[in-house]
């Protein structure tokens, strides 16, 4: 494979992308030129939301080719377009045969949440103090134990008083289903894990079987009723539309345990659930907050 880099305006970056995909390129990527400097510049969204910009105001284009042949011709005809007067052309290089698979499994590696609790992808041992693992591998949705989201929420499971059993649980936006499995390997009595995406309720139907755990795996209609835990890791956006909601299936007694939740944006989450639960930092990570309640 031959890669083409590309350098461009904030304005071009989407009719460079598409003049690419045009000319069959395997695949585009935008990344900000200014990264690592003084420039760098920080760009946000929400998930299910058009991105707040199309790029960088530099933005560097990088393009994969099966051949140098190909990627040569596209340099050649973009070069002469008329919407890359202000676009610069940074090289061609080759791209080394990697063996892909092994170099993605070398990035993720058994993840402690406690010292006898831990997330092990498949194709790595479980560390000799686990008494408790979760078996995960990458995939298509979003829950490996890496982000600290999850790992403060899978904490708050592990780590909850005996005398406040997680009953019936609701995992609400599931991903890959970790927080229901994690549930069910400390001992809920039953689980509806729901969301938006139906690849992420395969992925939790799929991943909870290699578990070895039940649970019920569905879109949000499935949630009904009360439950004992209620857990929603998701981003404070969509939780704070979803207060009333989330709110109203906290049984008597019950807890709410919310995270995605910058620690910036704590207030802002206590005061979208105080008509019906008084939130409480419970736990924090590298800027993240775990928020909790109880009815």
């Amino acid at each position: 494979m031959f890669e083409l880099r590309l350098l461009c305006p904030e304005d071009q970056v989407e009719t460079l992308s598409d003049a690419l995909d045009a000319l069959d390129a395997l695949s585009v990527s935008v990344e900000d030129a200014d990264a690592q400097t003084d420039a760098e510049q920080a760009l946000f969204g929400e998930p299910g939301m058009p991105p707040p910009k199309e790029g960088w105001q530099r933005s560097r284009v990088i393009a994969l080719f099966p051949d140098e042949a190909a990627a040569s011709e596209a340099a050649g005809l973009l070069s002469v377009q008329d919407f890359f007067a202000d676009c610069q052309l940074l090289g061609l290089a080759p791209v080394p045969d990697e063996d892909w698979v092994r170099l993605t499994q070398s990035q993720f590696a058994p993840v402690e949440i406690t010292p006898e609790f831990w997330i092990v992808p498949t194709w790595h041992e479980p560390p000799a103090q686990a008494r408790q693992v979760i078996r995960l591998d990458p995939g298509l949705a979003f829950g490996t134990g890496t982000h600290p989201t999850t790992r403060m929420c899978l904490r708050w499971i592990a780590r909850r008083p005996v005398a406040a059993p997680l009953g019936r649980v609701l995992d609400y936006g599931c991903g890959s289903g970790i927080l229901a499995i994690g549930a069910a390997k400390h001992g809920a009595q039953s689980i509806d894990a729901v969301d938006i995406d139906e690849a992420a309720v395969q992925s939790t139907g799929l991943n909870a079987e290699a578990n070895g755990v039940q649970l019920n795996a569905g879109l949000p209609d499935r949630a009904q009723g009360a439950y004992d835990t209620v857990l929603a890791n998701i981003l404070a956006t969509p939780l704070k539309v979803l207060a009333p909601l989330l709110c109203a299936h906290v049984a008597e007694g019950g807890a709410l345990v919310l995270a995605g939740i910058l620690a910036r944006q704590s207030d802002e989450l206590k005061e979208a659930y105080a008509p019906w639960l008084s939130l409480e930092v419970a736990d924090s990570e590298d800027g993240w907050v775990l928020m909790t309640a109880r009815r």
